[in-house]
């Protein structure tokens, strides 16, 4: 963005200003506004990698929404520390099961990192999902319909495990 003459913060500030505008005069009553932060998922590919550490803080301020679906499912998402970041009574949906590729997470690992993130956001606040769908794109990611279905499964199971 500099390279091209933009101010990536400014930008940023727009892009938030921009999603605000859109939801402003919506009845927010019994209705939950949530944004999904993708970095690239065509043909089960990514784009761009780093903490959320640089936008945490005006993201989860100042976009007015109820629940930020994040993806954390490698280690190029960075650590949960942005988290503590959230203001009460928003909930983050930790994207931790990958959907590029079709081996499933170890269900401990899963818990594991739902109770590290725990530490910054009330458990109460959390949820799991995968990290972004499974077909950005017609074609779809590299997995196929049955991995697709293990996947979610998945999540159904440390979901019922950890929030009962």
């Amino acid at each position: 963005m500099k390279t091209s003459g933009s101010d990536p913060d400014a930008e940023f500030r727009a892009a938030i200003a921009g999603d605000n505008a859109s939801f402003a005069g919506l009845t927010r009553e019994g209705v939950t506004i949530a944004v999904h932060i993708c970095r690239g998922n065509s043909r089960s590919r990514w784009y761009t990698e780093g903490g959320y550490d640089a936008i945490a803080e005006q993201l989860f301020s100042d976009l007015d929404v109820d629940r930020f679906l994040l993806e954390y499912d490698t280690e190029r998402s960075g650590g949960f520390e942005p988290l503590r970041l959230v203001p009460r009574g928003k909930d983050i949906v930790l994207g931790l099961v990958t959907t590029k590729e079709p081996t499933l997470e170890p269900e401990d690992d899963l818990r594991r990192r739902v109770d590290q993130a725990a530490r910054y956001v009330p458990l109460d606040n959390l949820a799991i999902s995968p990290q972004c769908g499974f077909a950005s794109v017609a074609a779809g990611n590299l997995l196929s319909e049955v991995d697709q279905w293990k996947k979610l499964q998945l999540v159904v199971d440390v979901a019922r495990k950890t929030w009962g």
